[in-house]
């Protein structure tokens, strides 16, 4: 993931995890919290006070339009450029996500463990961690549907993946039924919104 992109995450955590009612933010306190210097918080600022998404204060930032940030970072967001490892597993779904921990889930399994819920059925697990699941999950032949990406230090610092990563990451997977996630997800973050 570029370093970036830890930006449009934090922004959104505080948005849609955490219910922050103050859009204000400060470049300072996102590059200390990212881990990225000021210059790269100011130049992944950029797009977003072009598109009208953020305005400018003299000391930060408030945030006018979350959706657009969601929107524009789920469309720069290069998700198989992440991929570290990949196999094809054959057992059901539920079975593989219990065999993977210590990992991250993200996209399908996330949604379905953070609002105990699924839109539609899915046969493929997405996670955040390293190349070690290859020794659970030895590399087979066929359609992979156990994807492994790269875990980045910013993402370690959440207690659960934050919401807007999994929209993003749906966005990205392409498959039919990540579609019917996505929408799902759009209904409960225009509810945090409103």
């Amino acid at each position: 993931m570029r370093r970036i992109e830890s930006v449009y995450r934090h922004v959104l955590y505080e948005i849609l995890d955490r219910h922050s009612r103050d859009f204000l933010f400060k470049q300072k306190a996102l590059s200390s919290k990212c881990g990225i210097s000021i210059s790269t918080v100011n130049y992944a600022l950029k797009p977003l006070e072009q598109m009208n998404a953020i305005e400018k204060k003299p000391m930060g930032f408030r945030v006018l339009a979350p959706k657009k940030i969601l929107y524009y970072w789920a469309s720069i967001r290069k998700l198989r450029k992440d991929i570290v490892y990949q196999t094809r597993v054959h057992m059901p779904v539920n079975e593989m996500e219990k065999s993977l921990s210590p990992v991250v889930f993200t996209a399908y399994s996330a949604y379905k463990f953070l609002f105990n819920d699924t839109p539609a059925d899915y046969s493929e697990v997405w996670a955040y961690g390293d190349e070690s699941v290859s020794e659970r999950f030895e590399k087979k032949e066929g359609r992979p549907n156990l994807i492994i990406l790269r875990m980045d230090d910013d993402l370690k610092s959440f207690k659960s993946t934050p919401i807007a990563q999994i929209f993003v990451d749906l966005w990205n997977t392409g498959t039919w039924y990540a579609d019917d996630f996505v929408k799902a997800l759009e209904v409960k973050i225009n509810g945090v919104l409103e």
